[in-house]
C-alpha cells in the first residue's frame, strides 16, 4: 500500500480502530530510534560502570517522570511492563497472593477486558473466591454495585476506568471512598482513559492503575503499572530473574520502548485538551450520521461515554458482513484481543443484549488523527452497505 499519513489513511483505507491500537506520535518514533543506534542510546540501562548506560539510564528515568506527570503519580510508584496485560497480572496476583492473610476475595466485573477476567478465572482455579459484578442497563458499573459485593474477607476491587468496547465510564472516585472505606484496595485499567480523560490517581484514590504504551500514540510492548506508594513491598513478583524495578518486573529493559512510551505520556498531557475537543465533536458529528439510519441504537447512553468509542448495533445486519462491506474502512466487532473468535461480545452479553443484538453490532474508535473527512465518508459508506445487506435478507 502507498504512503500513510498519521491517522491511517491511504488511497484505499480509513483507520477507525483505534481502540485497538493508536498510530505512533512521530515525535515518539523519533524519540525511539534515537535509543536504537550505535550513535544513539542503545546501552544498557543496567550498565552503570560505563557512560553508554548511564545515558540510557537517564531516558527510562525521564520517560517514568513523563509517566508519572500523565497521572499524578510519583515517579517511584512507576514499574515499566511488557503492556498492560503483564501490568494487570502483576496487580492482581501480586496483591491477592501477598494478601491472603487479609483475604481470598476478588471483585471484578462481567464488562472487564479478558485480561483481568482471564487472570481472575486463574486466580479462581488457585482457590481465591471471585464475584464478577453486572453492569445496569446502560453497561456500567455502580457504586451500589460495588458495595453490595464487598465482604470482610475482600482483598481487591478491580475496575476499567473506560471500557474499551462502549466507552462507558466507571465512577472510579465514588468506588475508591467505598472500597477504602472497607479495608480493600482498587485496581484500575486505564488503558482506554488515558488518552481521553485527566487522569490523577488522588483524586480517583486507586492503589494501582495500569497503562499501556500503544493505546495512547506509543509502542506496542511497554507498558506501566502505577503502585500506590508504601503498597508496593507488598506485590509478590510474578516474574523472576535480575533486579530490575526493583525486582519487581525483571528483564532488561528495553529503552527504545520505554522513550517512545514517556515521549507518548508527555504529548497526551500537552494536547489532551485539544484532542479532546476535536474527537467530542468528531464523536457527536458521527453519531447524528448514524442515528439517521434506520433500526440502529447506541450501545451505551449518552451520558458518561467518553468520546472516541461508538458501539453501534444494527437491527438485522450482521457485524462480520457489514465489516466486509465496508472494505478499506478498519472497524470492530469487539475487542482485539478475541477479535478471531465469532462469538458475541462478552461485554455486550454482559450489559443484557441478547446474542443475536451483539452480533449486530460494531464498534467506531478514533483519535488524534482523525478527519472530518474520514468520518464523514465512513458514515456515508455505512448507511449504504446498511441498506444493501437489508435489501439482500429481504
Amino acid at each position: 500500500m502507498g504512503h500513510r499519513k498519521p491517522g491511517g489513511q491511504s488511497a484505499g483505507g480509513i483507520y477507525l480502530d483505534y481502540a485497538a491500537t493508536t498510530p505512533v506520535a512521530p515525535e515518539v518514533a523519533e524519540a525511539m530510534v534515537g535509543c536504537l543506534t550505535a550513535d544513539g542510546l542503545f546501552g544498557n540501562p543496567s550498565s552503570i560502570t560505563h557512560n553508554f548506560g548511564h545515558a540510557a539510564l537517564e531516558a527510562v528515568e525521564t520517560a517514568r517522570r513523563e509517566v508519572a506527570a500523565l497521572i499524578g503519580a510519583g515517579a517511584g510508584e512507576i514499574l515499566w511492563t511488557s503492556g498492560a496485560t503483564e501490568s494487570i497480572n502483576l496487580a492482581l496476583k501480586g496483591l491477592m497472593l501477598s494478601r491472603q492473610a487479609r483475604g481470598r476475595h476478588l471483585v471484578v466485573s462481567a464488562l472487564e477486558h479478558k485480561a483481568v477476567l482471564d487472570t481472575a478465572h486463574w486466580l479462581s482455579g488457585a482457590g481465591f473466591e471471585v464475584t464478577a459484578l453486572q453492569p445496569d442497563a446502560g453497561g456500567r458499573i455502580g457504586p451500589d454495585a460495588v458495595a453490595s459485593a464487598l465482604r470482610a474477607d475482600t482483598a481487591l476491587v478491580s475496575l476499567m476506568h473506560v471500557n474499551n468496547e462502549m466507552g462507558a465510564i466507571t465512577d472510579i472516585p465514588a468506588v475508591s471512598r467505598i472500597v477504602r472505606k472497607a479495608g480493600a484496595m482498587l485496581h484500575v485499567d486505564a488503558v482506554q482513559s488515558a488518552a481521553r480523560l485527566p487522569l490523577d490517581v488522588s483524586r480517583l484514590g486507586c492503589d494501582m492503575l495500569s497503562l499501556s504504551g500503544h493505546k495512547m500514540y506509543g509502542p506496542k510492548g511497554v507498558g506501566a503499572l502505577y503502585v500506590r506508594r508504601g503498597l508496593l513491598p507488598a506485590l509478590v513478583p510474578q516474574l523472576h530473574g535480575g533486579g530490575q524495578e526493583r525486582g519487581f518486573r525483571p528483564g532488561t529493559l528495553p529503552t527504545h520502548q520505554i522513550a517512545g512510551m514517556g515521549a507518548a505520556a508527555r504529548l497526551v498531557r500537552e494536547r489532551l485538551d485539544g484532542d479532546s475537543r476535536r474527537i467530542a465533536a468528531l464523536d457527536a458529528r458521527l453519531l447524528q450520521c448514524l442515528e439517521g439510519i434506520s433500526g440502529t441504537a447506541v450501545n451505551a447512553g449518552a451520558a458518561d461515554r467518553a468520546a472516541g468509542i461508538l458501539n453501534m448495533r444494527f437491527d438485522g445486519v450482521a457485524a462480520e458482513s457489514l465489516l466486509l462491506a465496508l472494505d478499506g474502512i478498519a472497524l470492530a466487532t469487539g475487542s482485539a484481543c478475541t477479535s478471531e473468535s465469532v462469538e458475541p461480545s462478552h461485554v455486550l452479553l454482559g450489559m443484557g443484549l441478547s446474542s443475536a443484538a451483539a452480533l449486530s453490532s460494531v464498534r467506531f474508535s478514533f483519535g488524534r488523527y482523525t478527519t472530518g473527512a474520514e468520518i464523514d465518508l465512513a458514515a456515508g459508506r455505512v448507511a449504504e452497505a446498511v441498506s444493501v445487506l437489508r435489501s439482500i435478507a429481504a
